[in-house]
């Protein structure tokens, strides 16, 4: 990648400047099983584990990144089982702004970015849906709206959600324990918040900053603020603490993006592919593609220029009491809302597949290097320019209740309890994703160039039809509106027995009964008027700011390729679906779907409700020994879960079909009447954990463990209704699907091997190995069926009619006046175009339908992960290196088409860190490089791969006065860019350049 003066100077300096972002550290003193294995490793009756310290009276105090990592490598080394850790350095002072950012400085963790923010973690090579995450050991609700065209499935958590500055820490639990949730078969990981009585007295901090974030117009700078305080009474037997975050962003984001026609075979010819001689058309094809060879062609390109306006609000209160030193009781209370309102400008072309010329790479899996097509005037080919507003909120809230007790002789029991809702709607009048598509018609010829990182999307347009606000007129839209809520109440109850002297050293019990809620719901009104409405005359040109393509898609090669499209325009979505409103009806009589009546909101065609509750007891024993002279620990660990699943659906009625003659595409209509069906489903299983370790030698260490663990089906496999996706195909027929409550989790069976060596007070190096065997991989069975009696118009006896009489070369118009005139009950309109509705003895219309199953496929991964945390002395330099290999035995064979099943897990990756920081007499530096080898990210009718990304992070902090902090943030200083392909590194579906993201503030403490 290239870069201009200016930003490499400014990369330079900053990199000259601060040194190490944030690293792996410890978790912060509460009460954790992290912590009592600490302190079960601590009564290890060997003298050889003695740490490595100076004599108490000769010791320093340590604060800030080398106490953290100082404590960091403690739980790392006392711990039983595979357990890493991020604290605070102080209260309040997480070190990165977003967990997930600060997540990926793990060894082995990974994540994915949404708007330019870490979002969500990979773990070992398993995704967001792998992976279980916890708040103070409990199990939180998940929600988010999805992608635009289904009902929200995920249960994976967004981390941007949640500010870090009233996080305690973040553990992240990568072997199995049966003492913790199920449902991560990545890790689990445990967000803990902090505890007035973990910290007697007075204390607190609050923090203000300004973010400078890039956007179209300039840099706009947003304000964050966050405090913390905490105190206690009553001789410390009494605590309070609260917190509160308000955080505010303004970016933008530029970004190509690609669709792409599934893979053709090099011999085929068809609609799509490439034209095989004799056509003429054959010889505008270089070097075309063998005729065994797999190849893709574009379907369609643009430029999506997102503006971001982000309010994140955080706050948390907890009192705690301790009458007796045995007894302590919290109640706590965690609020979390997340808005987004993200308004989107796009400008593209799409491909008729008719008089295209392309220019081909060798290779079995050819791509191409750049891809157009010539258009007549009489085709009035359209250049779509398209407004989009996504407009969301999450809010979560977490109530819960803490009574611990610990007895005499041992005796521990302790009771946990907590209602917590997570729910994420559209704060739009308009829906949750909206699109409201305008062009201009009149597109002579149109080049996608995919040999630059950016691909340069380059149009002519016939005189008369220039890019200029005065020729844009409407066409069609569609209207969003998504819903989730998640409710989860749990109680568990938690007990054991410390012996003072005994080959068992601790017996663990307990049992969780968690009873989980999800309702999710889509529904959608559509205009499916893509052939154009409102003249230009008749749409207000003051819709539409006319601005340059080049400065906003700068920072990638193409980027200001003379041949770009010159201009898109900054649309008002808002005022323009008043127009057409008011003109047309596009919300209270769009063409499908129904809307709330007086409004947008399109009603809820799909409503699924999904109960889950599951009944766990475990029992763990830890036992602490002598293996060959040489002390040891031994965990033995066993959990029951048995789940049972209820789950409904309320659907709609698919009641017509309306074809708009010569289209490539059939509407589905729907009616009031909605079915209701409710299927049920249940499994049990048993997830056995064993962690063994012993010190052959002072402070060096070898770890074995191995367990089982699950991770549930989403929550679209689970439900309990069928459902048909619109439009169909004339030829193609429809698709639809169905889920399958009975469906069993991913099980995996999992290995962990390490060494490691504490050869200093801060320092380590560590080599480990995994393994995961992995079963229980939901697959799809398809079966072709008729549904609800819709029929094909395309192929039905009114259209075979018209064509009989009219002849084969009719147009679409004098086909719909044949059908007026002839069948007026079957004549309707699209828009302005002419149609036909689907009648009893036309064709049925097949539909493939897709239901979900456990298949036999077993993946197999592996991996290697190496750390080392290296201080330089009392020099305040330190360093934190790791690198993480995941290697699996399922692969995406490009060359081979759709036609042929294939399996592969998603998201495996390489990934390393490299951090450097200098903490010392109240300055610190930090500078982190991050970086994510290419992986697979999905596949359906063809795969698709995201490109190896790295991103340097930096801050810099000075404490000039006691409590009294000074500090500057950068968040990819490099603005390093990302991108993503399809078969071929030339056929890319999206690139995105990166920006940087800076901020300054003032920290004070006391």
């Amino acid at each position: 990648m290239s870069f201009g003066p200016a930003r490499a100077s400014l990369s330079l300096l900053v990199g000259a400047s601060v040194i190490a972002l944030a690293a792996p550290q410890a978790a912060a003193a509460q009460s954790t099983p992290a912590q009592d294995d600490t302190t079960a490793a601590a009564n290890s009756p060997a003298p050889n584990t003695a740490p490595v310290t100076s004599d108490p009276k000769d010791s320093i105090v340590i604060t800030g990144i080398r106490a953290s990592l100082r404590q960091s490598m403690d739980i790392k080394k006392n711990a039983i089982g595979v357990v890493d850790a991020i604290s605070a350095e102080e209260m309040g002072k997480f070190p990165d702004t977003n967990l997930a950012e600060s997540l990926q400085r793990i060894t082995g963790v990974s994540i994915d970015r949404q708007n330019g923010e870490g979002s969500k973690v990979t773990v070992r090579g398993f995704g967001p849906e792998f992976n279980l995450v916890l708040l103070n050991g409990r199990q939180m609700p998940a929600t988010g709206l999805g992608d635009c065209c289904s009902a929200p499935a995920s249960r994976s958590f967004d981390f941007a959600n949640i500010a870090s500055e009233g996080i305690a820490s973040v553990e992240v639990y990568k072997s199995g324990r049966a003492s913790l949730p199920t449902g991560g078969i990545g890790a689990t990981i445990n967000i803990k918040t902090p505890r007035p009585l973990d910290r007697p007295g007075m204390r607190g901090s609050i923090s203000a900053k300004a973010v400078a974030d890039h956007t179209f117009d300039g840099h706009k700078i947003a304000p964050e603020v966050s405090g913390i305080f905490s105190d206690t009474f009553a001789d410390n037997r009494i605590g309070i603490l609260v917190t509160g975050s308000y955080q505010r962003r303004k970016a933008s984001l530029a970004q190509f993006t690609a669709g792409w026609r599934e893979g053709y075979l090099g011999n085929e010819s068809n609609w799509g592919s490439l034209a095989v001689p004799p056509d003429p058309r054959a010889a505008n094809i270089i070097n075309r593609p063998g005729p065994d060879d797999v190849y893709q062609v574009t379907q369609n390109a643009g430029y999506d220029f997102t503006n971001i306006d982000r309010e994140r609000i955080n706050g948390q209160a907890v009192l705690q009491a301790r009458p007796f030193d045995s007894l302590t009781a919290t109640v706590d209370y965690t609020y979390s809302q997340n808005t987004i309102d993200a308004r989107t400008n796009s400008i593209g072309v799409w491909f008729n597949h008719n008089d295209t010329s392309s220019s081909w790479t060798d290779g079995p899996a050819a791509g191409p290097l750049f891809y157009s097509e010539h258009f007549a005037q009489s085709e009035n080919k359209d250049l779509a320019i398209t407004g989009a507003v996504a407009k969301n909120r999450s809010i979560n809230h977490s109530l819960g209740g803490n009574l611990s007790w610990h007895g005499l002789g041992g005796l521990r029991l302790e009771l946990d309890a907590h209602h917590s809702t997570a729910e994420s709607k559209p704060t739009s009048p308009y829906g949750s994703n909206i699109a409201v598509g305008t062009a201009i018609y009149g597109v002579q010829s149109q080049t996608v160039d995919f040999t630059h990182d950016m691909p340069v999307i380059s149009v002519n347009m016939y005189p008369g039809s220039e890019i200029t606000a005065s020729n844009i007129r409407p066409a069609g839209n569609a209207f969003r509106n998504a819903y989730m809520r998640d409710r989860i109440n749990e109680v568990a109850f938690r007990g054991g027995y410390d012996f003072d002297t005994s080959f068992i050293n601790s017996i663990d019990f307990g049992v969780t009964l968690t009873d989980n809620k999800v309702r999710s719901a889509y529904g959608f009104i559509q205009n499916d008027t893509w052939g154009g409405t409102l003249s230009a005359a008749d749409t207000p040109d003051d819709l539409f700011h006319i601005t340059p393509t080049s400065p906003d898609l700068s920072g990638m090669s193409g980027s200001h390729d003379p041949a770009l499209i010159p201009n898109y325009f900054q649309i008002d979505t808002t005022g323009l679906i008043g127009v057409l409103e008011d003109r047309l009806g596009i919300c209270s009589a769009p063409a499908s779907g129904h809307s709330l009546p007086g409004t947008c909101l399109a009603k809820f065609q799909v409503d699924r409700r999904i109960q889950e509750k599951t009944f766990a007891p475990y029992l763990q024993t830890l036992h602490i020994f002598n293996f060959f002279n040489n002390p040891s620990h031994l965990r033995l660990g066993l959990r029951y879960e048995k789940t049972k699943v209820d789950s409904s659906a309320l659907v709609p009625v698919p009641i017509s079909t309306t074809w708009r003659i010569g289209g490539n595409e059939i509407g589905i209509g729907y009616g009031d009447a909605s079915t209701f069906t409710t299927l049920k489903g249940e499994y049990h299983n048993w997830l056995p954990a064993v962690d063994f370790d012993v010190t052959p030698i002072r402070n060096f260490k070898l770890r074995a463990s191995y367990s089982h663990t699950i991770t549930r089906a989403d929550y679209a496999s689970l439900q309990g209704g069928l459902t048909v996706n619109s439009p169909a195909r004339p030829d193609g027929g429809g698709t639809g699907s169905s889920g399958n409550p009975g469906l069993l989790p991913y099980k995996s069976k999992n290995i962990d091997l390490s060494a490691e060596w504490y050869y200093g007070p801060s320092s380590y190096i560590s080599a480990g190995y995994f393994h995961k065997t992995v079963s229980n991989f939901i697959g799809t069975t398809t079966s072709q069926v008729p549904l609800f009696d819709l029929t094909n118009p395309a192929h039905g006896a009114a259209y075979n009619a018209a064509i009989a009489a009219l002849g084969a070369s009719a147009t679409a118009a004098q086909i719909g006046a044949y059908i007026q005139a002839n069948y007026p009950q079957l004549y309707t309109t699209v828009g302005s175009d002419p149609a036909i509705l689907g009648a009893p003895g036309d064709p049925q219309l097949v539909f493939t339908v897709g239901a979900p199953t456990n298949s036999d496929q077993v993946a197999h991964l592996h991996g290697f992960e190496f750390a080392l945390q290296h201080s330089f002395w009392n020099t305040g330099f330190g360093t934190i290196l790791n690198y993480t290999i995941v290697k699996s035995d399922t692969h995406y064979n490009n060359a081979l088409r759709y036609t042929v099943t294939q399996f592969a897990v998603t998201g495996v990756s390489d990934s390393a860190n490299a951090v450097f920081y200098y903490d010392k007499n109240g300055i610190q530096g930090r500078v982190a490089y991050n970086w994510r080898g290419g992986y697979l990210s999905g596949y359906g009718l063809d795969p698709f791969y995201v490109d190896p990304y790295g991103q340097v992070d930096a801050s810099a902090s000075w404490e000039f006065r006691k409590g009294f902090t000074v500090f500057a943030e950068g968040i990819n200083i490099t603005n390093a860019d990302r991108r993503g392909h399809m078969r071929n590194n030339k056929t890319v579906f999206f690139a995105a350049p990166g920006y940087a993201r800076y901020a300054l503030g003032l920290r004070v403490g006391f």
